[in-house]
């Protein structure tokens, strides 16, 4: 297939299909980099409110690098990946800091900034700056892959290397920032991962993938582990309308939100013997007597790892201090504030805790 072919055709149909969204049509790098950093690894009509909650909250990267941590780890939860809330916050402070809150016009230097690859220095570049230089993400994979028969592997150093020089290839010079839209969204809608729209597709009569049907192999990509399981105790002590909460201090997902006091184990295991092993619980002269509720299992699936959560509601009357711990007493309307895992604000949700 002719190169500038494919971007003509791709672009003409964008231009006819794309969806209405919010920061479509704006070359502002602020709007841009927002919306490519929440829809990463998160579905638009997911993401969508949180792009127009943190746009209402934050007009400006002034106003996002102003704000204390735990207001946009607030604003985030539910999303996932954290590390891309704390890059993002970074990201601005650095932005206003070192760039005097505008953007730099490079992809060279977009790429220098905390949480900003290849991926959305491209995106921002292309979109907000009109540089030559293609978005590849799983969408482009996708699509590239079926239209012209190529079997590398996406996951693999060799393959992503080989997408990026042919996603560069492909765009012209004229509008990146259309024909990078394009391709995406022709991935999002046409050419999903399943049941892709072939018979009507623009490209069908020059796609390999649908002239040998091989649009179920295609893109190839190579197995990723199996994921770890991990098995959750949580103890949720409990004195009238306040309980002990803790912020998660350690290098292990949640970081730097909180959560109750964790038991973990490798296997599940009966509540008697949590009692009998952990030093904490030991030390507070915890005993089973103490619990007035226990939930049922709560299985939460993260990229790759599995947790299958237990929380022990416990009523104590009199005051638990524990410095070592890190545990603090919090009411429900100071709980409802703070920034927590969706594991935790589900059970709390659940009980009616806040």
């Amino acid at each position: 297939m002719d190169k500038r072919y494919f971007s003509e055709k791709v672009v003409e149909w964008y231009l006819q299909h794309q969806r209405n969204l919010p920061w479509r049509g704006s070359n502002n790098a602020y709007y841009i980099w927002l919306s490519e950093i929440i829809l990463q690894q998160t579905r638009v009509n997911q993401g969508l409110p949180y792009y127009l909650r943190f746009v209402e909250t934050f007009p400006t990267v002034n106003d996002l690098a102003a704000a204390p941590e735990q207001k946009v780890l607030r604003l985030w939860q539910g999303l996932g990946y954290y590390t891309r809330a704390r890059n993002l916050h970074k990201c601005a402070k650095e932005i206003v800091k070192n760039y005097g809150g505008k953007f730099p016009d490079s992809f060279e230097k977009l790429k220098t900034l905390p949480g900003i690859g290849d991926y959305t220095a491209a995106a921002i570049a292309s979109m907000a700056f009109q540089e030559s230089v293609a978005v590849v993400d799983g969408n482009v994979f996708r699509v590239l892959s079926r239209i012209f028969g190529i079997e590398k592997p996406i996951n693999s150093p060799d393959g992503k290397k080989y997408f990026t020089e042919l996603a560069n290839e492909l765009m012209g010079k004229d509008r990146p920032d259309l024909h990078n839209q394009a391709v995406m969204e022709f991935g999002a809608l046409y050419c999903t991962p399943k049941s892709p729209a072939c018979e009507t597709c623009i490209f069908a009569s020059s796609c390999f993938a649908y002239k040998n049907e091989l649009q179920h192999v295609l893109p190839v990509k190579i197995k990723s582990k199996a994921a770890r399981k991990r098995y959750f105790y949580y103890f949720a002590f409990q004195k009238g309308n306040s309980i002990l909460m803790k912020k998660r201090a350690q290098k292990d997902i949640w970081h730097g939100l909180y959560d109750f006091y964790l038991v973990e184990k490798e296997k599940p295991g009966k509540l008697e013997s949590l009692f009998l092993d952990d030093d904490l619980l030991k030390k507070l002269k915890i005993k089973s007597d103490n619990i007035s509720k226990t939930s049922t299992v709560y299985k939460h699936v993260l990229s790759h790892q599995i947790i299958q959560a237990k929380f022990i509601l416990l009523s104590v009357d009199k005051p638990i201090q524990v410095k070592e711990s890190g545990l603090k007493y919090f009411t429900k309307k100071q709980i409802a504030e703070l920034p927590k895992p969706v594991l935790i604000s589900s059970f709390l949700e659940d009980e009616q805790l806040l």
